[in-house]
């Protein structure tokens, strides 16, 4: 169930917030539950379908093996490492299956247009750093059908840079990528205690978790996080950061 209470803050930073950014999924897109092997198992069945459900279980493998080398050691994946590590060729077909399958899990939080149309009006720059290993066009392809393509300054795919969060490369990277050089001028949002709030806060920038997501007990790192404030809704972002913004006397 989700609260409209926000925690203690737990970092004194006196630094005003002049970009918020974001983690994708889990954050600004709904956390879904996803049944891995399913969704291979059908873009297998259009690459050899006398043996999709053998391409099935190495393409999950494979991909496994990647999302722990991301967890272990913050290095980056594609999909195309993903099909090259499994030995299975993609095909076309097989790529807008691939693409259809994941549709559903795509969908916007219902408040995030108005959440980043918020922070633009405040004169916020507004960001993105997802851990993924799909292609920057179709991450803006899917902005673009939202309607939030727009209202992003800048983002950051770690399919297209070495390091994957924690990783501090990728979060300065992120703030570069919407013209930041101050940590301490950042906020960023996401649902990982590892990836996303311990991340950044080793950056200098502050965190805000938004504990929606069952996050996959082989994802979860070392270490987790104590986010700066904890928020159960996007909407509830622009308040928090009015506060952090106040003047002082």
């Amino acid at each position: 169930m989700r609260s409209g209470n926000l925690c203690a803050v737990t970092n004194v930073i006196n630094e005003p917030i002049e970009a918020v950014l974001f983690d994708w999924g889990g954050t600004l897109a709904t956390w879904h539950d996803i049944d891995l092997h399913a969704v291979w198992r059908n873009v297998a069945s259009l690459i050899d379908e006398a043996r999709a459900e053998e391409l099935a279980k190495r393409l999950v493998e494979a991909e496994g093996s990647i999302w722990r080398r991301s967890r272990d050691e913050h290095l980056s994946s594609t999909l195309e490492e993903v099909c090259l590590l499994a030995e299975v060729a993609m095909t076309p077909a097989a790529l807008e299956e691939y693409e259809r399958q994941w549709q559903p899990h795509t969908e916007l939080e219902p408040d995030a247009i108005e959440t980043l149309q918020e922070l633009r009006t405040r004169g916020l720059k507004v960001g993105v750093l997802s851990n993924t290993i799909w292609s920057r066009q179709r991450h803006e392809e899917i902005f673009a059908r939202d309607g939030v393509l727009d209202l992003i300054d800048g983002a950051v795919y770690t399919s297209e840079v070495p390091w994957t969060k924690p990783h501090p490369e990728a979060f300065l990277a992120a703030m570069q990528a919407v013209g930041m050089s101050e940590p301490a001028r950042c906020l960023f949002v996401g649902d990982r205690l590892f990836d996303d709030v311990w991340g950044a806060q080793n950056v200098g920038m502050r965190a805000a978790h938004i504990p929606h997501s069952a996050i996959p007990t082989e994802q979860i790192g070392h270490t987790e996080g104590v986010p700066d404030a904890t928020v159960h809704r996007l909407s509830e972002l622009p308040p928090l950061i009015d506060t952090w913004n106040k003047p002082t006397a």
